[in-house]
């Protein structure tokens, strides 16, 4: 029955033009860049596929027809798009674009990050993670596992790409930053099964870079959307506190670096500030930055002829003097 379903899934999604399925580790192209090769992520298909397949679409949200602001939602065939340096360095960063688990966002905090780290000597991964909205088993876990798995099989071929294992970074955007937080503090949970040798290997990111993060599920200070379809509107205090990073830091959390314009309209400053305290509690390294203004998901473009366009500049230093990068 599940074959069925993923074949006719697959047909649809080719119609459309928007990339289907394949075995994992599988190097396919990318239909928004020909240039990218692109890994899914599982090699029988993602686990606990819905009963009701979401259908994968694109949009093009650019007001402006001079770059492109691409979403993509419906998810069923998890991927990394991989952007490889001409001269690489070792280091590596898991990019988790935002897009509030309603879509995520391709170009803003995917691409255009992925291009600027490459230029650098550092490779990106771009995942494209299921989203808990649309009915996958793992519920709330479901893009946890998505991401567990990449950081697992980023590690398992290190020596194809020329990576350090010791130096796989994650770096994540509004909700993507949520995903990283919660990447880097619930690495250890099983979120899935086994698939094979890979899921041998630790999904504990060597450091975690959160930008404008959603962190608490608190009402008030939780982004009102993602806590919506993460956890649902009327989620108990113990389902809030199970799915805020900032209440699971364990002592082993690998160091973060932490960014936020206290002029967030859209996820409030105190998502970071919260998860920095828990980080200090527990005597964990962090690097915060507080910008005055620069507002919600600013990116690199957004950033441009602000004070807050240093940002990247400034998690690259951090992570050069800790050897990250």
């Amino acid at each position: 029955m599940r074959s069925d379903r993923r074949s006719l899934l697959v047909a649809g999604l080719s119609l459309s033009g928007i990339l289907a399925g394949g075995a994992a580790a599988r190097p396919i192209r990318d239909p928004t860049d020909a240039k990218l090769a692109t890994l899914e992520l599982w090699p029988d298909g993602a686990p606990g596929f819905p009963d009701r397949a979401p259908l994968e679409l694109i949009a093009d949200r650019a007001a402006d027809p001079s770059y492109q602001d691409r979403a993509v939602a419906g998810i069923t065939a998890p991927r990394v798009s991989v952007f490889q340096p001409e001269r690489p360095t070792g280091a590596s960063v898991l990019l988790l674009p935002g897009g509030g688990y309603r879509h995520v966002v391709i170009d803003k905090e995917g691409y255009e990050m992925g291009r600027w780290l490459a230029s650098r000597g550092i490779t990106a991964f771009v995942l494209f993670y299921r989203l808990p909205g649309d009915g996958w088993a793992a519920g709330p876990d479901v893009a946890l596992s998505d991401a567990q798995r990449a950081m697992r099989l980023i590690r398992s071929r290190a020596r194809e790409w020329g990576l350090d294992p010791a130096r796989v970074n994650a770096m994540g955007f509004s909700a993507g930053g949520h995903l990283c937080a919660d990447l880097a503090t619930r690495f250890d949970r099983a979120a899935y099964e086994p698939v094979d040798a890979a899921d041998t290997l630790s999904a504990r990111p060597d450091s975690a870079a959160c930008i404008y993060p959603v962190i608490s599920m608190e009402p008030g200070i939780a982004h009102a959307g993602s806590r919506e379809l993460l956890i649902g509107s009327d989620a108990d205090a113990a389902l809030e506190r199970a799915h805020s990073p900032d209440e699971n830091v364990p002592a082993d959390a690998p160091p973060f670096f932490l960014l936020h314009a206290e002029d967030d309209a859209s996820v409030p400053v105190e998502n970071t500030l919260r998860m920095r305290a828990a980080l200090k509690a527990r005597d964990l390294p962090v690097e915060t930055h507080l910008f005055e203004a620069g507002g919600h998901g600013f990116g690199l473009r957004k950033a441009a002829g602000k004070p807050v366009e240093v940002w990247p500049e400034l998690w690259l230093s951090w992570a050069r003097t800790r050897n990250f990068a």
